[in-house]
Parts: structure tokens; sequence; C-alpha cells
């Protein structure tokens, strides 16, 4: 069995798809936030999975001290290790959801770049565009900003009995 982490592997997923270092991509992600979106939303998942693996590391550590060979568990000690072990699970399975969200960003960063040629190539670049404005309308073109807001005053509720 490979002793290989979750963010291992991420790590390793994040640095083949950008072809530079993590600690480089690290300094970068900040400093480039509209220019490649993807690397910080990849960075920004892998942030997530760096202390949802320490979270795991104190999960199994906590359960280890518990369940030590030779040690028999008092009877509230059972609780404990119930609820450290299904925190472990829980720990475990945001792991994996944050490795699989860091693919889904790096297949749609590949996807963004082999689509330049394609006749999707528009549906692509605003499917990943980003913006410092407001949200778009769904219905509006990517390069027209969208129309203000309108403030209007919260009407009181009636009471209803």
């Amino acid at each position: 069995m490979s002793d290989a982490t979750a963010l291992d592997h991420a790590d390793a997923m994040i640095e083949q798809a950008w072809k530079r270092p993590i600690a480089e991509l690290e300094k970068a992600a900040p400093r480039l936030p509209v220019e490649d979106a993807m690397l910080r939303a990849a960075m920004h998942h892998r942030s997530h999975l760096v202390i949802v693996s320490n979270s795991i590391a104190v999960h199994q550590d906590r359960l280890h001290a518990l369940t030590r060979p030779g040690h028999v568990p008092a009877f509230y000690d059972l609780d404990r290790i119930t609820a450290s072990a299904s925190a472990l699970r829980a720990a475990y399975a945001e792991s994996n959801t944050a490795v699989q969200m860091i693919r889904h960003v790096i297949d749609a960063r590949e996807l963004a770049l082999t689509a330049e040629g394609s006749p999707n190539a528009q549906r692509v670049r605003a499917a990943t565009a980003r913006s410092s404005r407001a949200p778009h309308p769904l219905g509006l073109p990517a390069d027209q900003p969208a129309p203000p807001s309108a403030a209007a005053a919260a009407q009181p509720v009636a009471n209803r009995r």
C-alpha cells in the first residue's frame, strides 16, 4: 500500500497541470486571480485539503492513543473511540471530495485550453471568464456589464395567524 496522502496526490496533479513546482504556484496564485482563475481555484481547494489532512492526522493519533495495544478501554472511552472513528471517516470523505474538486478544476482548465480552436471556444471562454464586476445575469453575454441592481426596501411581512 502506498504512503502517498491525498495532499501528495493533489500536489502532483497541480504540478503536472501547470508544469511548475507547487511552492512557485502558491506564490503566484494570490497575485494572478484574474489572469489564471483556475490556478486560484485549484490552490484554494488545495489549502482546504491541507486543513483536512491535518485533521486526519489528529483524528488518527487520537484513535491510536485510545486503542493502543495492551490497553483495555474504559466504558466512557467507547464514546470517544466511536466519535474519533466517525470524525476520521468524515475527514477522509472530505479529503476525497477536495481531491475530486481539484481534478474537476484541472479538467476544466484542460478543456478551456484545448477548446481554443473548436466551435465551442466562445462557450468555454464565457464559462471560465472571471470578472471583478457584479455577476452577470443569465442571458447576458460575458462582454456586457451587468445592470445595476435595484435597491428596494424590504417590505414588512404581515403576521398570519
